[in-house]
């Protein structure tokens, strides 16, 4: 029995240094990043949004001031009335000094100014129309004119724009011919015994002399010699 006890007691010590597989030790879980999305592309700079530019709108030069301009024989008009495009249209000023309207027929518009034809038109629409709104502009002034004669590369009329000086009429009508007198150049002005000859020297206007920077006036004829 001795025996046996000791046997059992060596069994016991000899527990300790057996080895026991221990489970694999795991390691913590990763999870797997998200996928990333792929880079936007880069927008096209016409595709991307920017401010919105406001472009200012290309100065207009009216040849006629609508607040004094006198309307004339000749003169082409536009005219509008809101709303009613058989009422409205292209409108020439016949050289009696009128003009021809569907309902009201012939309307006088020479010696007139733009505004206060409109409101002259206006008024008479208020028997066809309520409330009607009328706009009037004058497309092309053909009732003033200049006239040249003489050594120049177009005699005739031509038309007056709104500050004219000799030089820029003589440019507008061609220049000079080779045989021009260019210091011997005069305006005609008025009729009759109040006809005044105004001299103008186109040299002297080349070279920037501001006297010969002369307003012409309707109807002023330019003698090149």
């Amino acid at each position: 029995m001795n025996r046996s006890f000791s046997l059992f007691a060596a069994l016991l010590l000899a527990i300790p240094s057996i080895g026991i597989a221990q489970p694999a030790q795991t390691s913590p879980q990763t999870h797997p990043a998200p996928p990333q999305s792929a880079p936007q592309a880069a927008m096209p700079p016409s595709s991307r949004s920017t401010p919105s530019q406001t472009t200012p709108a290309a100065a207009t030069t009216d040849k006629s001031d609508t607040a004094h301009y006198i309307i004339g024989p000749e003169d082409s008009l536009q005219i509008t009335v809101w709303r009613e495009p058989t009422l409205s249209g292209t409108v020439p000023v016949r050289p009696d000094g009128k003009i021809s309207m569907v309902l009201l027929g012939d309307v006088q518009a020479a010696g007139l100014t733009p505004m206060k034809l409109s409101a002259d038109i206006t008024e008479r629409l208020k028997k066809y129309i309520q409330d009607p709104s009328v706009s009037v502009i004058v497309l092309a002034v053909n009732s003033q004119r200049i006239f040249l004669i003489g050594e120049v590369g177009h005699a005739g009329a031509i038309p007056m724009t709104p500050g004219m000086t000799p030089l820029q009429a003589i440019a507008a009508a061609g220049g000079l011919t080779p045989f021009a007198n260019s210091k011997h150049i005069y305006i005609l002005r008025g009729v009759g015994a109040s006809q005044q000859k105004i001299p103008f020297n186109y040299k002297d206007a080349l070279k920037g002399d501001s006297k010969q920077d002369i307003p012409l006036l309707p109807n002023d004829t330019i003698v090149v010699r």
